[in-house]
């Protein structure tokens, strides 16, 4: 799999592959959402572009949206899981290995949780690197298994089809396909605006201190 292709043309990326093979698409496409909810070695994959691109060519191939959609929603639900008993078993060897990176989205998902109780299961599936570390933070603090899973189900569930969707009743619109490199661009900015607006709030802040 080209990476670099993935995350630059996302759509023509599985436009080639669904016209390559179909059912390797179905897998790729689950695979990728699996290891970006699953690992937290994986926050940069392309978790909220992915789904709406596969809406949106999804509207012009043979890639089943009604297929598509619970595959996603099993492979969000798995890779929560997987994560969660990750953290459960080895968060606290893998945060004393001190690594700066893995530290600050470590923390950042601490005080989302913190802030958010346990509906962050689900708000934080809306947010990249968040969703890829909470799961992991919920196993380090012990969050109960079965609200865990429950509100992963539910934020799973909500998230997929909100972008497949969107991304398929758009797809059939000339100028959304026309446009999608700067509509994937877009939806990657404001999906990073938050982490943005924090990052300049610590550093203004100190350069006040």
């Amino acid at each position: 799999m080209d990476l670099l292709e993935l995350l630059t043309s996302t759509d023509d990326y599985l436009n080639a592959l669904i016209a390559a093979n179909l059912a390797l698409a179905y897998l790729v496409i689950f695979l990728i959402i699996y290891c970006e909810s699953a690992f937290i070695t994986f926050p940069f994959l392309p978790g909220d572009g992915l789904l709406f691109s596969v809406g949106v060519v999804s509207a012009a191939t043979p890639l089943n949206i009604a297929l598509i959609i619970p595959l996603l929603i099993l492979a969000a639900v798995l890779g929560n899981l997987t994560n969660y008993q990750l953290g459960l078993r080895f968060g606290k060897w893998v945060i004393t290995r001190k690594n700066r990176l893995v530290q600050n989205h470590y923390e950042r998902a601490r005080e989302f949780i913190g802030k958010n109780g346990e509906k962050a299961v689900i708000i934080g599936r809306f947010f990249p690197i968040i969703r890829t570390y909470l799961p992991f933070v919920a196993g380090m603090v012990a969050m109960p298994y079965h609200s865990f899973f429950r509100l992963s189900v539910l934020g799973a569930f909500a998230w997929v089809l909100v972008f497949t969707l969107v991304g398929n009743l758009l797809g059939e619109v000339p100028w959304v396909r026309q446009n999608y490199g700067l509509i994937f661009l877009g939806l990657i900015i404001v999906s990073l605006l938050p982490f943005l607006f924090r990052m300049l709030s610590r550093f203004f802040s100190g350069k006040a201190t």
